[in-house]
């Protein structure tokens, strides 16, 4: 099943991150974002900043319904997003998911 097929699950505080060969795996089906030790991350431009808003809201609205939220910085038409499960400290499959999710956005 394709990442932005899947649901996010809920992780646990305490949890152990996935090992740096399943990021890998995983990172393979999000390949615009780039992998971090602990996180992905993505930059998305827009003409301005209402587009870019417009996004942002899209991505709310999506990290939302999966319960997972990504870090979000927004600069006029730049919005760079960062996701990482934080009660595990570091990546989980949810990150992906949403990764995806967020992809099939645009």
């Amino acid at each position: 099943m394709a990442l932005a097929e899947k649901r996010c699950e809920p992780c646990h505080s305490g949890g152990t991150p996935l090992p740096p060969e399943e990021t890998r795996e995983l990172a393979k089906e999000t390949p615009a974002w780039t992998l971090k030790e602990k996180a992905i991350e993505r930059e998305f431009r827009f003409p301005d900043f209402r587009q870019a808003m417009d996004f942002v809201n899209r991505v709310a609205a999506v990290a939302n319904a999966e319960d997972h939220h990504p870090d979000i910085h927004i600069s006029y038409g730049t919005v760079r997003l960062e996701l990482s499960t934080h009660k595990i400290g570091g990546l989980s499959q949810n990150d992906f998911i949403v990764a995806a999710k967020i992809d099939a956005l645009l």
